[in-house]
């Protein structure tokens, strides 16, 4: 099993940031790939950054030059910078983890975080 716990959402206004933490606890070896989805309210659940674990990164169009993620592997975290905030990027934040053992794949999520963009 896989434990993440995300934070670090909250209100920001128009054209701020936050950076999000996704703190990764338990049987974590063999994790391929850590991703951040969001979901608001009324719409399916998006992807909007994904690390893998050998660094590779890749976003959606909507927030590609203004978000980043990134991972610590010493504190097993991983993080998304999120710049120039937007109104549509409110949303419930949404951190996954995706494993594959020997005889088959599991996807891990967290709790959510709330990001509100609102002046």
């Amino acid at each position: 099993q896989v434990q993440l716990v995300e934070s670090g959402g909250g209100l920001v206004q128009p054209g701020g940031s936050l950076r999000l933490s996704c703190a990764a606890s338990g049987s974590i070896d063999s994790i391929l790939m850590m991703s951040w989805y969001r979901q608001a309210p009324g719409k399916q659940r998006e992807l909007v950054a994904k690390i893998t674990s050998g660094g590779s990164t890749s976003y959606a169009e909507s927030v590609k030059g203004r978000f980043t993620v990134s991972r610590d592997n010493v504190k097993n975290t991983v993080y998304l910078q999120m710049n120039s905030l937007k109104p549509d990027a409110a949303a419930v934040y949404y951190c996954n983890a995706f494993k594959v053992g020997p005889l088959s794949s599991d996807d891990y999520w967290g709790q959510g975080t709330q990001v509100t963009v609102s002046s």
